[in-house]
């Protein structure tokens, strides 16, 4: 990674960059409509390297436990510890605000999502059985989950 990495908040402008990235990254991705009321609820961050919009991320906060709804990289971005970067932004992130344990869900079937989220921490606490939709039906989540440390 040569240029400097940052986030900023998401906002409803930048709705035609996250979609192209989320459609490029997910056979099931997240609509216009998810992020927009996303945007009025939840805290949404983008990712850049130099001035490239190279991720993007969403998070919930209540009371004293986070849930990680969203973390994308843009497909020809991975594989180079950018995706370990945004999930230290957004951890630091639900700390912020105060709250002490993470929880996700991530398909049964993508290994890379699973190994990040296990090097930052996450263990495996559950299993949603057909949570996601698939090709020809439907996939199990895993459920993890983190204590935060600061």
């Amino acid at each position: 990674m040569s240029d400097a990495i940052s986030f900023r908040p998401m906002t409803e402008a930048d709705l035609e960059a996250v979609l192209k990235i989320e459609y490029a990254a997910f056979s099931h991705p997240w609509t216009r409509g998810i992020f927009a009321d996303s945007l009025k609820s939840y805290d949404c961050w983008l990712m850049f390297e130099g001035g490239q919009q190279v991720g993007h991320g969403v998070i919930n906060v209540i009371i004293d436990e986070a849930h990680l709804l969203n973390i994308t990289v843009k497909p020809e971005n991975q594989g180079r510890g950018l995706g370990l970067r945004l999930l230290e932004f957004l951890m630091q992130r639900a700390l912020q605000l105060k709250a002490g344990e993470c929880f996700l869900e991530v398909r049964a079937s993508n290994q890379a999502a699973y190994r990040l989220y296990e090097r930052y921490g996450f263990n495996e606490v559950g299993r949603r059985r057909d949570y996601y939709p698939a090709v020809g039906g439907r996939e199990d989540a895993l459920v993890m989950a983190c204590t935060l440390i600061d």
